[in-house]
C-alpha cells in the first residue's frame, strides 16, 4: 500500500492574545461613540427644555459612554470585522503572500 500524499502543512497562527480583542473593542467604543456624538449634536438644544453649557459639556460624556456601553455587549459586529481582518494578515504574513 502506498502513502497517501500529505498536503501542505497549514501555518500554525500564534495565539491572538486578549489584547488585540481588547483594542478592536476599544476601537468599536470610539467608533461608535463618535457617532453618537454626531447624533447628539443634531438634536435642537434651543427651547425650555435645553440644559445650556452643563448639557453642552455632558453631551461628549455621554456620548463616549453611549460607545462604551455598546461595544461591551454585543456591538455592532466592527471588532468582529477586526478581528478577521488581523488573522487575515497574520495568515498572510506567516504563508509569505503579500497583502492588498
Amino acid at each position: 500500500m502506498s502513502d497517501p500524499i500529505s498536503p501542505n502543512p497549514t501555518p500554525k497562527l500564534p495565539p491572538l492574545s486578549g489584547k488585540a480583542q481588547d483594542t478592536a473593542r476599544q476601537f468599536e467604543a470610539v467608533f461608535i461613540g463618535q457617532m453618537a456624538k454626531l447624533m447628539l449634536e443634531s438634536v435642537d438644544q434651543d427651547g425650555p427644555f435645553s440644559g445650556g453649557h452643563g448639557e453642552e459639556m455632558f453631551r461628549g460624556v455621554l456620548a463616549e459612554k453611549m460607545g462604551e456601553e455598546i461595544a461591551s455587549g454585543r456591538g455592532i459586529g466592527l471588532s468582529d470585522t477586526i478581528m478577521a481582518e488581523i488573522i487575515r494578515l497574520q495568515q498572510a504574513t506567516l504563508s509569505g503572500k503579500e497583502t492588498p
